[in-house]
């Protein structure tokens, strides 16, 4: 594979890598009574402080490029929905509700890039869906579907994050401040609002700081992986993006297993190999079009 090929994906990997471990974390400082609405807020108030700094005027994008009020919007929604559902629910079934995520990007891309799938595209997607219906699949259940609030939000979150995927390659044009920034006011204030609704009683401040070198730590880990994922996401077509980007659920099924919070089997294996031959389809057959 040509580096030009390479480095996009590699840089969504790294973004897939830092989200599909982050289950570890977000766990942690609920364990210590900072839930995960409070802690997204806090560690994108960290990053949109940091990107504010480095280019105040960003500010003004958003009103010359009013599209980039959808961007705050996907990454809003992306990060309340997924966050607090991989702290609270399933780690693998959370993450794999989260990827039907290739489902609403060719829609996404096809409405808002103008990218109508082909048949490869739609093999891929038929491949991962069907290796997600695989997982989700269980003996005391009909139909994979949705049965309690983090499985909603997984799906919430999904769907907002095709819109980001898709919003960033629309806007690829502009300065990557100016998308980053973006995505971080939305990641706080969405989640800073919602938190601020719910009563006090599901969702407090605790007094006790020992969380502070987690949410620190976690911050750095999500500015870079943004990074990566603004590189990424800005040079690769959308349902290639979506494909690759489903490499996290390898990553969380992982971690998540070998922390003891999840188990594996057969099905889920069975799976989670469609899932990731569809993600190396992806890559393969974005960089046979880059050749010819």
């Amino acid at each position: 594979m040509a580096l030009p090929a390479l480095g996009p994906v590699l840089g969504l990997l790294a973004n897939a890598l830092v989200f599909g471990l982050s289950w570890w974390p977000f766990r942690e400082m609920q364990s210590l009574g900072l839930h995960p609405l409070w802690a997204t807020a806090l560690m994108y108030g960290l990053s949109f402080a940091f990107i504010s700094l480095l280019r105040p005027q960003w500010f003004l994008s958003l009103r010359q490029q009013p599209q980039l009020w959808w961007l705050f919007l996907g990454s809003g929604l992306t990060n309340f929905g997924f966050n607090w559902a991989v702290a609270q629910g399933d780690v693998v079934r959370v993450v794999l509700l989260f990827y039907t995520m290739p489902a609403w990007s060719v829609l996404f891309a096809w409405w808002l890039l103008g990218e109508k799938p082909d048949r490869q595209a739609m093999l891929r997607l038929a491949l991962a869906l069907t290796g997600v219906a695989l997982v989700l699949k269980t003996p005391d259940t009909p139909w994979p579907l949705p049965d309690n609030a983090m499985d909603w939000l997984a799906l919430l979150g999904g769907a907002s994050f095709a819109l980001n995927n898709a919003m960033l390659r629309k806007l690829a044009h502009l300065p990557e401040t100016d998308r980053m920034g973006a995505m971080f006011a939305g990641g706080m204030c969405l989640s800073a609002v919602a938190a601020i609704a719910l009563p006090a009683s599901l969702v407090s401040l605790p007094t006790d700081l020992s969380w502070w070198p987690y949410a620190l730590g976690l911050s750095l880990c999500l500015l870079l992986s943004n990074l990566s994922l603004q590189y990424g996401a800005a040079r690769l077509p959308a349902n290639t993006t979506a494909l690759i980007m489903l490499s996290e659920i390898v990553f969380a099924s992982a971690s998540s297993v070998y922390m003891g919070v999840s188990a594996l089997s057969l099905r889920k294996i069975t799976g989670g190999l469609l899932i990731v031959f569809a993600a190396i389809l992806a890559t393969i057959q974005h960089h046979s079009k880059k050749e010819h």
